[in-house]
């Protein structure tokens, strides 16, 4: 992100709409570590840590919406934070997801250890379900993947919708949300926030903070 585009975004903020209300430190902020992306220059790009952790963040806010429990709550979180760890480009990269998906259930022991997260061991297979088909449009599940989108739907629709909010990142409006391709109601308060996540977190970022403080920084100055 440089400055130019970041006041660029900034300046062209979807329609107002009241803000969800939460507080900050009910907020679950999971930044992933740079070790685990693929490439490490890939830590830094578009689809790096600042994206995988905004999109945890609206996650959780999606997963509050609606009113998923405490294990799948977790468990969508710990997938959002994921997702796109094990890219190889910022391009298409259409394998990246089930490259994802089976990192995850490689490494889940550690990983959750590292992001503070309780996710019981089915739950674990249904994020990483969720994890191998969020870059897929619906009708090019395979057979087994539509199987396995069958036992934990929302994990998946709302980690496409959580994904698909962050996308007020990208420097052309074309390219942001299109929320006709979900299948979840996202409140339209949902696209002020996420616009304004990116906005004031990749300005702390460019000020020189941290991943995680420049998330913090945004998510409490929202909240507010």
């Amino acid at each position: 992100m440089d400055a130019v585009t970041l006041d660029w975004i900034a300046g062209n903020p979807p329609p107002a709409a009241d803000l969800p209300h939460v507080a900050a430190e009910d907020i679950a902020v999971l930044v992933p570590d740079p070790a685990w992306f693929a490439r490490p220059e890939q830590a830094e790009g578009l689809h790096g840590i600042s994206h995988c952790a905004r999109t945890s963040v609206l996650a959780f806010l999606l997963a509050r919406v609606h009113d998923l429990d405490g294990p799948h709550t977790a468990a969508l979180c710990t997938a959002a934070a994921l997702h796109d760890c094990r890219r190889h480009n910022d391009r298409t990269d259409p394998e990246h997801g089930r490259r994802g998906a089976d990192w995850f259930a490689e490494h889940a022991e550690d990983v959750l250890a590292v992001l503070g997260q309780d996710v019981p061991g089915a739950l674990r297979e249904e994020a990483a379900s969720a994890i191998a088909v969020h870059n897929l449009p619906y009708d090019a599940f395979s057979p087994d993947q539509h199987t396995a989108y069958q036992r934990a739907p929302h994990l998946t629709d709302l980690l496409k919708a959580a994904d698909c909010l962050d996308r007020y990142r990208l420097p052309l409006t074309r390219w942001w949300p299109d929320l006709t391709h979900l299948r979840v109601t996202v409140p339209d308060g949902m696209l002020s926030l996420a616009h304004s996540l990116v906005v004031h977190s990749e300005r702390a970022r460019l000020h020189g903070a941290g991943h995680r403080d420049a998330l913090t920084h945004a998510v409490t100055t929202l909240t507010r």
